[in-house]
């Protein structure tokens, strides 16, 4: 059994494969750790954007927090351990130990996120917003459970909607631009 998950999902159309962005994207082919990402291939790519059925989706500031808070909310109901998270415009990532498979856990995680954001206003509810699947990384000991946390937090560039439970409040407000 694995200490904890390191999961990391995208928002829908944002991150297709095919794309040169990052280090590429995980496919059925790609997703064994220690694999090669899938390689960057402009007419993957291009069929990738063609076969969408609804515009890509981003996540900003008001809704970043929103899929944060559902995420801290729902690891408290359910009696998670929350690690680390931290919520971009384009991708999630979650550091968690929950006593469930790591794809229902991506899967409850992202419905939760869907309902709350449905619940404040944000778009229609057949809006997508989450790719289909996602990296679900075994975490089989705490250096390597810490070494994903720093990534998590320190590793994505400037913090936007994150939460760290070794800093005194639970949920931290991104910083204002004018």
């Amino acid at each position: 059994m694995a200490l904890a998950y390191f999961l990391t999902f995208t928002t829908y159309g944002t991150w297709l494969h095919g794309t040169d962005k990052g280090l590429g994207s995980v496919d059925k082919a790609h997703n064994v750790h220690g694999n090669p990402f899938v390689e960057t291939d402009a007419a993957r790519l291009a069929a990738a954007r063609d076969a969408m059925t609804q515009p890509a989706y981003a996540l900003d500031a008001p809704r970043r927090e929103i899929v944060r808070d559902a995420i801290v909310e729902l690891a408290a109901e359910k009696g998670w351990r929350l690690w680390a998270v931290h919520v971009r415009s384009n991708h999630v990532h979650a550091v968690v130990t929950a006593d469930r498979d790591p794809g229902r856990l991506m899967s409850d995680l992202k419905a939760r996120e869907s309902r709350d954001l449905n619940r404040a206003g944000f778009d229609d509810a057949d809006r997508r917003r989450w790719t289909r699947h996602g990296s679900t990384r075994h975490l089989f000991d705490e250096g390597s459970v810490m070494e994903a946390v720093r990534y998590t937090l320190d590793e994505q560039g400037p913090r936007m909607a994150y939460f760290d439970p070794n800093e005194p409040h639970t949920r931290s407000k991104e910083p204002r631009t004018k």
